[in-house]
Parts: C-alpha cells; structure tokens; sequence
C-alpha cells in the first residue's frame, strides 16, 4: 500500500513539473507579453518576469520595446522647382502599446516602412531643392509627424526621422558647381573693387598731405629706396624730382651752393648768351 502510494505521489510530481514546465513563460526585460486565450486578449500586458499560462489554451506572444532603426530605401521624386532627387532617410520608433501593436496591424513594422517611404516621397513633392540641401531639421519634423499621425493608432510611436543623403543628377551637380564658382568669382571682384576703393581714398589723403609739404615726397622716394636696395643689389633709375630742381634753381639765383665737403661755397651764376 505504501508502494503505491509513493508511486502515485511521484507520478503526480511529474505531472507537475510537466504541467510547470509547459505553464512557465519567461518575458525578458526589453519585452512585454499578450497573453491570447483561446484568441481573445486576457488581462493585462504581462510585465517582464516568470509568468503562467494554461497550456493548449493559452498563448503568449512577446513584444519588443526596444526603439527600432529602420532604414528607408532611397526614393526617387521630383521637386516642387521640377528637379528630379533621389532621397534615403532613417526611422527610429518603438513599440508603446503591445496589444495594440499586436491586434490593429498585422506586421507593424511592415506598416511602419510602407508609410515612411509614402511621406518621404511626399515630402519631396512639396518641398524645393534648396529645402532638401540646407533646410533638413524643418523636413525632418514634418516627415516625423507624418509617419507618427497613423502609426499612434498602431501602438506605435516614432522617435525620429532623419534624412540621410541627397542624391542629384550628374547635370544638376555640375550646374551648381557653376553657379557656386560664379558666385565665389563675384564675391572675388566685389572685395578688389571695394579694396582699390579704400586704397584710392588713402592714397589720395596721403597726396593732399605730400602737397603741402613738398619735403615728404623726398622722404617717401629715399625710404622706397633703402626698400628696394635691401632686397637685393641692383641698379635703379630714379626720376628726379621737380622740387629738387626747384632747390638747385633757388641755389642758382643765390649764388650759394654747397661743396662737396659740406661748406657753403660762392657760386658765380653763368653768363646769359647774347642775342
């Protein structure tokens, strides 16, 4: 009697670790399990953990809350200036509502990619070329919104969108190569021109100075001079200068003239011819 007794208390004690074996769920930390009964929902969203179910009646189905990157493949559009692009961007989201995610979409990621290349392709319809190269943060939040409108419903929600690159025609890029040379060759000639401006109205106060000190010219020839003689020895053809000429008339008519050891000398003035 005892016998069979510990015989039926080891038999039950399989059927329950069998039981427990086939009952015990474990839902990690990055997930949440839907619990289906016999294809109805049941209860709450079971947080992560060791759970029971009820085998051959119930289901759990696991659901990743992780935050999703998902690439969107390049997509061709032409632009509001008639400008054909190819544009690829980049969707991060993530699962909020497991059952909702689960329940109201078939395959939600699926949902997700389609309508990220259907706003993407709409965003270049309405946007210009211009938008798409210098203005990505204000596309971005507009696509943002697109995609997160319907997908709310989903369970889902997106985190960001952010457009990756922006590829034009062999034409286009040539053409704005141009454009961004003229532009740089205008710049170039604008700053020449507003230089040689500045540099006349110095030159011209330097000259009114000069005028009323005829000594300074001296000066400024003697020290261009020294200047191009310490460069490197050459010889130099200089003008001479009317005021010098001016200095040796006045010695003229003095009769004084400075010799060649520094002392001031007579100088008798040479005879006019006769006529």
């Amino acid at each position: 009697m005892l016998q069979e007794l510990l015989g039926a208390a080891a038999a039950a004690a399989s059927v329950g670790v069998v039981y427990l074996a086939m009952a015990a769920r474990v839902v990690k930390q990055y997930e949440r399990g839907v619990l289906f009964r016999l294809g109805r929902v049941m209860g709450e969203v079971r947080d992560p953990g060791l759970t029971l179910v009820i085998p051959f009646v119930d289901r759990l189905h696991k659901v990743n809350m992780q935050i999703v990157t998902m690439p969107v493949p390049g997509q061709e559009g032409i632009t509001r200036d008639n400008v054909t692009v190819r544009v690829d961007a980049v969707v991060y989201f993530r699962v909020v509502d497991a059952a909702s995610a689960l329940v109201k979409v078939e395959d939600y990621k699926f949902a997700v990619s389609q309508m990220a290349q259907t706003s993407l392709r709409s965003i270049i319809g309405k946007s210009d070329l211009d938008d798409l190269l210098s203005n990505r943060e204000k596309l971005n939040q507009g696509l943002e919104l697109m995609i997160d409108s319907p997908a709310v419903g989903w369970g889902v929600q997106v985190d960001r969108v952010e457009i990756k690159d922006v590829s034009l025609p062999d034409t286009m890029k040539r053409s704005m190569a141009r454009q961004a040379e003229a532009d740089r060759e205008r710049r170039a000639r604008i700053i020449n021109a507003d230089a040689e401006l500045q540099a006349s109205k110095k030159l011209a106060e330097a000259a009114e100075q000069m005028s009323e000190t005829p000594a300074a010219l001296q000066l400024r020839l003697l020290q261009t001079v020294m200047a191009v003689a310490a460069e490197k020895n050459s010889t130099l053809v200089l003008p001479i200068p009317v005021e010098l000429l001016h200095f040796l008339e006045r010695g003229h008519q003095l009769g004084q003239l400075p010799t060649p050891n520094g002392d001031a000398g007579q100088f008798q003035a040479p005879r006019q011819p006769e006529t």
